[in-house]
C-alpha cells in the first residue's frame, strides 16, 4: 500500500547559534533554535507545529509543540503533543509528556517521563497466562 507519511511543517523561523533572546517563543509551523532561549518556547496549538533544538542549542523553559525534535539541552518541561525525538546529545532537566517518544542512545532524562494519553491505553495481556 502507499506510504501516506504526514507532511511536516516547513521551518520558517531560526535562532540562530550565538544569539540568546529572553522571554516567551511563540509560533506558528516550525522553528529551528541554534542559540539559547530564557523563556517559555511553544507552539500555537491549533496548527501543526515542528520544534528543532539543535545540538548547540539551550532552552531554559518549557517547550511546547506538536512534533519536538531535540538535539541540545533543555532546562524545564517539555510536551510534545504528536511525536517527541531525542536526538543522542539530547538533555533535559524537567518532565517529558509525548503522545510518541522515539529515544536515541546517549539521549537523558532527568525527571519524570509520561504518554499523554496513558489511561486511554488498554491493560497488557499476557500471552502465557496460567489462568483457564
Amino acid at each position: 500500500m502507499w506510504n501516506r507519511k504526514k507532511l511536516q511543517p516547513s521551518i520558517r523561523s531560526l535562532l540562530g547559534e550565538g544569539s540568546a533572546l529572553q522571554g516567551t517563543i511563540r509560533f506558528r509551523e516550525g522553528l529551528r533554535v541554534d542559540g539559547e532561549v530564557h523563556g517559555d518556547v511553544v507552539a500555537d496549538a491549533e496548527h501543526p507545529s515542528m520544534l528543532v533544538i539543535s545540538e548547540k542549542a539551550r532552552v531554559h523553559g518549557k517547550v511546547k509543540a506538536a512534533h519536538v525534535i531535540i538535539n541540545g539541552e533543555v532546562l524545564g518541561p517539555v510536551e510534545a503533543t504528536e511525536l517527541l525525538e531525542l536526538q543522542p546529545n539530547a538533555r533535559i532537566v524537567g518532565d517529558v509528556r509525548y503522545a510518541v517518544l522515539e529515544m536515541h542512545p546517549g539521549a537523558l532524562i532527568e525527571g519524570e517521563l509520561r504518554p499523554l494519553k496513558s489511561a486511554d491505553r488498554p491493560a497488557l495481556t499476557l500471552a502465557a497466562s496460567n489462568d483457564v
